[in-house]
């Protein structure tokens, strides 16, 4: 591993309402980052409990601005044993610009196990 191309480990999958352009700019700057939205999986209109089972078998972390529903259902899993790779909620709002910093980020700088279990709200 190089110090200009680092290896990527963290996975993200980004929940519906997480705008295009997020995602755009971090496949742009970063090519090699396994990013996925939920429409590119079939999970468009998904239920919340749906996603984060997606996102545990793929073990990706879900980006998302649902603070209101998303967050219990992630909190339940981790009460219940189940599975939970983590979720980082990005606020209304934050701009794409700097939600996609704070992502890039977290992708370079932290293993994909420290988020395990936890809901992490933007920025950090």
């Amino acid at each position: 591993m190089s110090a200009t191309s680092p290896a990527i480990a963290i996975r993200f999958l980004t929940d519906e309402d997480v705008p295009g352009g997020i995602v755009s700019a971090l496949r742009n700057r970063h090519p090699s980052l396994d990013v996925v939205r939920v429409q590119e999986v079939g999970l468009r209109s998904a239920g919340d409990d749906d996603i984060l089972e997606y996102a545990a078998q793929q073990d990706r972390i879900l980006i998302t601005r649902d603070r209101n529903t998303m967050t219990g259902h992630a909190y339940q899993r981790v009460i219940c044993g189940l599975a939970m790779p983590g979720v980082i909620v990005i606020p209304e709002g934050m701009s794409v610009g700097e939600a996609s910093r704070e992502l890039e980020l977290i992708s370079l700088a932290s293993e994909a196990g420290e988020w395990r279990d936890r809901v992490i709200f933007l920025p950090l």
